[in-house]
């Protein structure tokens, strides 16, 4: 039988948004395994590292070259057999580093139904039927933008910055800060104010977007502090300046830069999460992060890109939810099914769990601070991928054990017991990222 422990070489995808040479996390991680496909050019981009079976950048054995989809397909064993009649030989999942340096696109992912209503209609734009629920952690200090925001603050903005009230529409703005300001009130006929006015918005001419983004521009970099009247207590006024400024320096005149005044602006620490699900506005700003979503390639763009944009999907297919910014991030939870040795408990080392609403995947963080600290993992019935991003140490199942440091990715098989022990000094810590599906012989996830 395989030994359910592989190391694997992990391709990376050069876009214009990511990190230069090796400034990128995700070079640096796709180089810690040796490969003739890549040498980190210092002037070129480096965007994500993908880990995983999706047939756009499937991982591979680094001794064999076989590809991790070849390898599950022919031993479905190593996914379980719950997963795989579930889900079939891929993984439910992909894990993937992000290396930001440019705004990626303002955007949503579909829903299970619309997802395959795009593929059918535009299988060139929307390459495959399966909706996209996703999970950002933060590896470095890391900036986005991630759902409406309180309807409060998107008024405020409405009333104090003028370019964006004329985009928007005299009729839709007045009626969505009456909307916003009425106590109480009828929920479904404020999102409905709210889609009237994210409409009228983002169908502005191009000469409008054009004219109204000069005028923002030189609002922003006259105003400073004073802009959009001091902004709200969420977002200053000097950080909507900044921001208004480096988007057009990195974009021109963009549709993009208006939207940010509708959407909350989100700064994450490492560790710190957010948690999409289909049909949630967002878009990344700058730093690096571990993503991991449901295993699918689907995106609907309606700004900050030069890739195909599809504004009428987007503008439809949104919840219009809305909250602050501090419910849309994930907090964290001990995970109950991995053991620290005593060193461990005396570090400060930490097991943290990662869990979403949806089936197909969590993920667990482990922080083991100093020489010897251990973290001791269940079996699991399901597939799992860990990378490590800082530090080094090794990684076992079983008898099999190998060095583990920046980098270095490997899939574990389903009910393995796997063992991660840091080699570094007193100071040192060794973190990795370990994404998982798990699904009990009812069909429920038990992650």
């Amino acid at each position: 039988m395989q030994v359910p422990l592989i190391r694997l070489q992990c391709g990376v995808n050069s876009y214009e948004w990511g990190k230069k040479g090796s400034d990128s996390a995700a070079a640096r991680f796709a180089a810690a395994t040796p490969s003739d496909d890549l040498s980190i050019q210092s002037d070129k981009p480096y965007a994500e590292l993908w880990m995983g079976t999706h047939p756009s950048n499937p991982s591979k054995d680094v001794n064999t070259g076989r590809t991790l989809l070849d390898l599950c397909s022919e031993n479905q064993l190593l996914l379980s057999q719950s997963v795989a009649a579930k889900y079939g030989a891929k993984l439910p999942f992909l894990f993937k580093v992000l290396s930001i340096n440019k705004a990626l696109s303002i955007q949503a992912h579909p829903n299970k139904k619309l997802a395959e209503q795009l593929h059918a209609r535009d299988p060139k734009n929307y390459p495959d039927d399966n909706h996209k629920p996703e999970m950002a952690i933060a590896i470095t200090p890391f900036e986005g933008l991630c759902g409406f925001r309180p309807l409060d603050e998107i008024a405020h903005f409405l009333e104090t910055v003028k370019p964006l009230r004329t985009l928007v529409g005299e009729e839709e703005a007045a009626q969505f800060v009456q909307a916003a300001k009425q106590e109480g009130g009828d929920e479904a006929a404020k999102k409905k104010a709210l889609q009237k006015a994210f409409g009228g918005l983002m169908s502005s001419s191009p000469e409008d977007v054009d004219r109204e983004t000069a005028n923002l521009v030189e609002l922003a970099k006259t105003e400073g502090e004073t802009f959009a009247a001091g902004g709200v207590s969420s977002t200053k006024g000097a950080v909507l300046a900044e921001l208004v400024t480096r988007l057009h320096g990195q974009f021109g005149s963009d549709i993009g830069i208006f939207v940010l005044f509708f959407l909350n602006f989100v700064t994450l620490q490492p560790g710190e999460a957010l948690f999409l699900v289909a049909d949630d506005i967002h878009a990344y700003v700058s730093g690096d992060i571990v993503e991991c979503m449901a295993a699918s390639d689907n995106v609907v763009r309606a700004g900050l890109t030069p890739k195909f944009k599809d504004v009428s999907t987007l503008v439809d297919m949104l919840t219009y939810n809305y909250a602050p910014i501090d419910q849309q991030k994930m907090t964290p939870t001990d995970y109950p099914y991995a053991t620290l040795n005593r060193a461990g408990y005396s570090s400060g080392s930490s097991v943290l769990l990662y869990d979403p609403p949806i089936d197909e995947f969590s993920v667990v963080r482990t922080l083991l601070r100093g020489d010897g600290a251990k973290a001791t993992f269940e079996p699991l019935e399901g597939p799992s991928i860990i990378i490590c991003t800082s530090g080094k140490g090794t990684i076992a199942v079983g008898p099999t054990k190998h060095e583990m440091k920046e980098g270095y990715v490997f899939f574990v098989g389903s009910t393995a017991e796997l063992v991660l022990e840091s080699t570094g000094g007193q100071d040192d810590e060794f973190i990795t990222y370990k994404a998982f599906c798990e699904i009990d012989s009812s069909g429920k996830d038990r992650s």
